[in-house]
């Protein structure tokens, strides 16, 4: 494999950096903020696979002139348009409930809200009442 093999596909090596740092601040974090942005760069990553997939080298608008001629797929890039809509409408869903829980729980810390948690649950069960 020579460099320019290499370099050829760097789109594609970008992917795979993105796709892991976005799997890592997901899995390694506790904040819950930390973790939106961690699946953000996960999306992203994902965003950059199809649009690198859906260009063809040397490819043209698909608009037919009566001539020969080598198109691009455009059906990638209106899924990624969409991906994208549907993308900050999720953070913005995710964003506000973890509002929700930093006024429920006092914390964005995950470890510190199951411990909480954890606390109700055995006060209830001494007590006997339940939640």
């Amino acid at each position: 494999m020579s460099l320019d093999d290499v370099l050829g596909l760097f789109n594609y090596w970008m992917v795979i950096v993105l796709m892991m740092t976005g799997l890592y601040i997901v899995v390694s974090r506790g904040n819950l903020v930390k973790k939106i942005v961690g699946l953000n760069i996960f999306q992203t990553s994902v965003f950059l696979l199809y649009i690198s997939m859906g260009k063809v080298s040397g490819g043209t608008a698909p608009i037919l002139t009566g001539k020969p001629e080598v198109y691009s797929n455009p059906l990638p890039h209106v899924l990624i348009l969409t991906a994208i809509v549907v993308g900050v409408a999720t953070t913005a869903l995710g964003l506000a409930l973890v509002v929700r829980i930093k006024n429920a729980y006092g914390s964005i810390e995950e470890d510190e809200i199951q411990t909480m948690d954890l606390v109700a649950e055995s006060e209830a069960e001494t007590t006997g009442h339940r939640r």
